[in-house]
C-alpha cells in the first residue's frame, strides 16, 4: 500500500452481478472537499492555550524530560510574587514545548443498496468544546482567598477548581439558552481535563444538529469551539434499521495526560446488525495529525502527516424503493408485522421490513439512556427484527408445505379425494374444521383453496409426520437462511426427537393432524417462509438466501463477492407442481378463495393465506400470514408477510390482515408493466423448470357433512381416560382432549 493515503468518494460502484453507477467526476471531488475541510479544521487554531494569570502549584508536565530540562522564559521582576511564594503558574509550559501526534479516526465504509443508494454512509459532524484560553484569574480575584487563609499551593487548587466547575457551569447555561434546550457540565470531568490536558479544550456537547452548528457560529462567543469529526449517518432514518443495525463508542474523551497516538475523538465500532457483522471491512485506516507547541505553550503549527482511509463499502441485495414500499405498507396496515420479498430465481433478499422500526441514528454517536428505556420498555418491541429474529406458527400456509411433501413422496396424488367435514376424530380428540359445515370429498387443489383443515388432517395422517418434517427441512424451515445478521432465528419443526424430549410422546396421531395445518410446535420466521415459498416458484430449487453481494473499496473496485448458490435442490414432479400452482392461484382467483384482496390487476398471484394462535392466557396473540409468489407462471418474486395481533383480540385472520398487505406491495411493484411478464427458470438443459398453469378448478359444491359430536368429558391430567379407535390403534394417540377449534384462515 502507498504511503501516499488520498481520500477518494465513497460511492458504490459493481463491477459483477449488478451494473452500479461508477462516481462521477464531480462526486468525487465533492466527497474529497468534504475531507478536506474537515483536514483543514484540524490546521485551524481551535487549540488555544489556556493563560492563567495567577494559579497554583505546577502540573506535572505530559512528557518530561528531566536530562534536558528547557529554558525558563524570561520574566520582568514582579515585586508581589517575590513576596508571595503562594503564586506560581499552574503548568509548566516550557515542559510542553514539543511535537504531538494524535490519531485521526477514520469515516466506516458505506452500506448500499443494490443499486448504489446509500443506506449507511459517513458524514461531518460537530462537537462543541469550551476552550479553557478565556479562563484568567486576576491578581484582585486571588488575594481575598490568600488574605483568608490559604496557605499553601494545594489551598490555592482547591480555588482555581471551583473557579473551573463555575466557568464550565456558566458556559453550559448560556449554550443551553442558545439551543433552548438543558445541557448539563459535569464540574468533576471538567477540572480533571483542566488539570490533565490544558492545552486541549474540553467537549460539552457532542454531534450537534446543523441548526445548532449554525446557532453557535452566529453566537460567536470566544470561549466556544466547533470540532470536527467523523460521525455515522443513516440518511434515510429508520429505513432498514434492523438490517443495517448500528454503531457505539468505542471509548470516551480521554482525560488522561495528552500521549502520543491519542485519538482526536473516540472511535466507534459495529454493535448490531451488518454494521456489527462486517465491522472489521467497514473500519477504516486512521490518519494522522502532528501539533507543535512552542516554549511558551502556544500552538506553533499543525500538519496532517497521514489521512484517513474510509472503510470499505458493503453491496447489499436490498432494493430501497421495495424496502421503503414495505414499510409505508407496515405504517399503513399494522402496529406489528413484517413483510419479505426475495427473488425466487436468485435467492436475493430485496426487502427485509420489520414494524415497529427503530432509527439507528439514535445510536449516533451514543443513545442518550432516556431514548433507550423508550424503547425498551415500548410494548410493540421495536427493537426486535420480527423479519427474521421472531418465529410464529405458520397456521394454514403450512398446508403448501404438507401439499409438497405428499405429492413429491407419491404418498397422496393431486386427483385423490378425501372428505371435507366440519369436524374429524382422531383417536380421542375431535379437531374441527373452520367452517360450521363441510364441503364433501376435495382433491388436494380444492382443498387448498378452501383452506379446509379436516381434509389436511387426514392427508397428513396417511403420508405420516416424518414425511412431512423430511420437506419441510429440505426446503430450508427448522434451520437459520444463513444470512450475515446476528440473532437469527432457527425456527422449529416438531421431529419425533423434539416431541419425545418436549412431551414423551411420538410424532404420531394428534401430533401430526397439528403439524399438518401448522398449528402446535412449528415456528416459521417471515424470512423462512419468503424462502420456502421460492422454492416452490423456482421449481424446487433452494437458493442461499443472500443479503449482501459484494465488498468493494473505495475505488469500486470488488474486494469480495457472494454469488448465487444453490443449497440443494428438490425433486418435484410436475404433477406436484401444477397441483400445488393451481390451489394457490385459486386462493386468491377462486371463488372459495381466503386472499381476494392480493388481487393484482393483469398478474396472477399464488398464495396462502393463514391464521395461528400462540402464547399462554390471558397473553395469546394470533399470527396471520399470506405468502405465496408472482407472476405465477413465471415468478419475479416472493413474498411473505406477518400480521401479529393484539393480545386476546380474536378478529385476525390472513384474508383480512396480511393479504391487503401483500396487494398493495403487489399493485405498486407491478406499476412497472415489464415486471409483470413471466420469467420461467430453465433446468441445465434449457427446458422450463416449471410446467404451464392448468386451468382454474371450479369451485366445489358445498355438500352437509354429518357432524361429529365434541367429547363432553375432559380428564384429568393424573387420570387420563382412553377411547379406542381406528385412528388410535393406527396412529398411537396420547390422552383424550376437548375439541379444537381452528380459526378460519
Amino acid at each position: 500500500m502507498s504511503d501516499s493515503r488520498q481520500a477518494h468518494p465513497a460511492r458504490c460502484a459493481s463491477k459483477l452481478a449488478v451494473k452500479l453507477q461508477r462516481p462521477t467526476s464531480l462526486q468525487r471531488f465533492s466527497f474529497q472537499l468534504s475531507v478536506f475541510l474537515l483536514l483543514a479544521a484540524f490546521t485551524a487554531n481551535v487549540w488555544a492555550v489556556p493563560s492563567l494569570k495567577k494559579a497554583v502549584q505546577p502540573t506535572p508536565s505530559p512528557a518530561k524530560n528531566e536530562e534536558n530540562p528547557a529554558p525558563q522564559p524570561q520574566e520582568k521582576p514582579d515585586s508581589k510574587k517575590a513576596d508571595n511564594p503562594n503564586f506560581a503558574p499552574s503548568w509548566n509550559t516550557q515542559k510542553q514545548a514539543r511535537t504531538w501526534v494524535f490519531n485521526i479516526p477514520p469515516p466506516r465504509g458505506q452500506i448500499c443498496d443494490r443499486n448504489g443508494l446509500p443506506l449507511a454512509n459517513s458524514r461531518i459532524g460537530y462537537n462543541l468544546a469550551v476552550s479553557f484560553a478565556q479562563l484568567q484569574f486576576s491578581e484582585a480575584q486571588i488575594a481575598p482567598f490568600v488574605q483568608a487563609g490559604a496557605k499553601n499551593n494545594s489551598d490555592l487548587a482547591s480555588y482555581n477548581d471551583l473557579q473551573v466547575g463555575r466557568f464550565v457551569q456558566e458556559e453550559a447555561a448560556a449554550l443551553g439558552k442558545l439551543l433552548g434546550r438543558k445541557i448539563t457540565a459535569s464540574q468533576e470531568a471538567a477540572i480533571k481535563h483542566y488539570r490533565n490536558r490544558p492545552l486541549l479544550p474540553w467537549v460539552l456537547l457532542q454531534n450537534l444538529s446543523d441548526s445548532e452548528v449554525q446557532k453557535v457560529r452566529d453566537a460567536k462567543r470566544e470561549s466556544w469551539e466547533l470540532l470536527p469529526f467523523y460521525a455515522r449517518q443513516y440518511p434515510n432514518g429508520f429505513l432498514a434499521g434492523h438490517v443495517l443495525g448500528h454503531i457505539g463508542l468505542t471509548g470516551r474523551f480521554l482525560d488522561s495526560p495528552i500521549e502520543n497516538s491519542d485519538p482526536l475523538w473516540p472511535d466507534t465500532e459495529g454493535r448490531d446488525g451488518l454494521e456489527k457483522t462486517f465491522d472489521s471491512v467497514l473500519k477504516g485506516e486512521s490518519g494522522q495529525l502532528n501539533i507543535t507547541f512552542n516554549t511558551s505553550g502556544k500552538k506553533a503549527s499543525e500538519n496532517v502527516t497521514l489521512n484517513p482511509i474510509p472503510g470499505k463499502n458493503i453491496i447489499t441485495t436490498i432494493d430501497i424503493e421495495l424496502q421503503k414500499l414495505c414499510e409505508k405498507t407496515l405504517a399503513a396496515k399494522a402496529k406489528r408485522g413484517a413483510i419479505v420479498l426475495m427473488n425466487p430465481q436468485t435467492g436475493d433478499i430485496l426487502a427485509l421490513a420489520s414494524w415497529p422500526p427503530v432509527d439507528p441514528n439514535l445510536f449516533v454517536p451514543f443513545i442518550s439512556n432516556t431514548d433507550f428505556q423508550k424503547l425498551n420498555n415500548d410494548p410493540n418491541n421495536p427493537l426486535i427484527g420480527r423479519a427474521f429474529r421472531s418465529s410464529y406458527p405458520p397456521g394454514s400456509t403450512f398446508k403448501c408445505f404438507v401439499g409438497l411433501a405428499g405429492l413429491s413422496s407419491g404418498k397422496i396424488s393431486s386427483s385423490e379425494l378425501f372428505d371435507c367435514p366440519n369436524a374429524f376424530e382422531v383417536g380421542n380428540r375431535v379437531f374441527l374444521n373452520w367452517k360450521k359445515e363441510g364441503t364433501g370429498p376435495l382433491n388436494f387443489a380444492q382443498a387448498l383453496e378452501q383452506s379446509c383443515n379436516t381434509w389436511f388432517y387426514q392427508a397428513g395422517l396417511k403420508m405420516g409426520g416424518q414425511v412431512i418434517v423430511d420437506y419441510a427441512t429440505r426446503i430450508g424451515l427448522g434451520e437459520k437462511t444463513g444470512i450475515p445478521l446476528p440473532d437469527e432465528r432457527e425456527g422449529r419443526i416438531p421431529t419425533d426427537e423434539y416431541m419425545r424430549k418436549k412431551y414423551g410422546l411420538r410424532l404420531t396421531g394428534g401430533a401430526v393432524a397439528n403439524l399438518s395445518i401448522g398449528q402446535g410446535d412449528t415456528e416459521i420466521t417471515p424470512l423462512q417462509m419468503a424462502q420456502a415459498m421460492s422454492v416452490i416458484a423456482n421449481g424446487g430449487k433452494l437458493y442461499q438466501a443472500r443479503l449482501v453481494q459484494q465488498i468493494q473499496d473505495i475505488t469500486g473496485d470488488v474486494i469480495n463477492a457472494y454469488p448465487v448458490r444453490v443449497r440443494r435442490e428438490i425433486s418435484i414432479p410436475q404433477e406436484a407442481q401444477i397441483a400445488l400452482r393451481t390451489g394457490m392461484i385459486q386462493v386468491v382467483e377462486g371463488g372459495n378463495g381466503t386472499a381476494h384482496q392480493a388481487r393484482v390487476e393483469k398478474v396472477t398471484v399464488a398464495g396462502k393465506t393463514g391464521t395461528a394462535q400462540w402464547g399462554a392466557k390471558p397473553h395469546q396473540k394470533t399470527a396471520a400470514w399470506f405468502a405465496g409468489f408472482a407472476p405465477a407462471e413465471g415468478p419475479r418474486i416472493a413474498f411473505a408477510a406477518l400480521y401479529e395481533g393484539e393480545e386476546n383480540h380474536n378478529d385476525v385472520h390472513g384474508g383480512t390482515n396480511a393479504a391487503p398487505m401483500i396487494g398493495m406491495v403487489l399493485r405498486e411493484y407491478f406499476r412497472d408493466k415489464s415486471k409483470a411478464q413471466p420469467i420461467v427458470p430453465l433446468n441445465e438443459d434449457g427446458t422450463p423448470a416449471i410446467p404451464e398453469i392448468a386451468p382454474p378448478v371450479p369451485a366445489a359444491v358445498p355438500v352437509k357433512a354429518r357432524p361429529v359430536e365434541p367429547v363432553k368429558e375432559t380428564p384429568k391430567e393424573s387420570e387420563p381416560q382412553q377411547k379406542p379407535s381406528f385412528w388410535k390403534r393406527l396412529f398411537g394417540l396420547g390422552p383424550k382432549e376437548n375439541p379444537v377449534a381452528e380459526k378460519p384462515c
